[in-house]
């Protein structure tokens, strides 16, 4: 049985720096966002730079509820911070993948291959009231 998604709430005021960001994106970001745009991750459609609550995830996949994060130079000194970001984001339901950006650069192959494992193995059940209907 297929349980209900829950709403991730939209912080419209993050709208302009989300918009900043996405114009802005680090190489990695770029990189990854090739591999996951135009739905070619297993045919889910992500978003970059994506505000959930008071926060803003490099990518997010609403229908799995799944945030992808690559941390670079600029999480060096903010794992604490990152820490209590993701907690209070895993308590809106909202499950992550953390890459490093190095990972991002030098093994995308791997990057891709542990997504689509999570995608797979974490993948919402069909509601068979559905079926037939697709």
């Amino acid at each position: 049985m297929q349980t209900k998604r829950k709403i991730v709430p939209y912080n419209s005021e993050l709208k302009e720096l989300a918009k900043e960001l996405r114009k802005n994106m680090t190489l990695s970001e770029v990189l990854l966002w090739n591999e996951l745009k135009q739905k070619k991750m297993l045919g889910y459609d992500f978003d970059r730079q994506r505000p959930i609550g008071n926060f803003i995830v490099d990518f997010f996949c609403k229908e799995l509820s799944l945030a992808v994060e690559i941390d670079g130079d600029t999480h060096i000194y903010k794992y604490d911070y990152d820490e209590e970001r993701q907690k209070e984001l895993e308590n809106l339901s909202v499950r992550f993948l953390r890459f490093e950006d190095i990972e991002v650069k030098k093994n995308m192959n791997n990057v891709l291959r542990v997504i689509e494992d999570w995608i797979v193995k974490n993948k919402p059940t069909p509601d068979p009231s559905e079926e037939g209907n697709l």
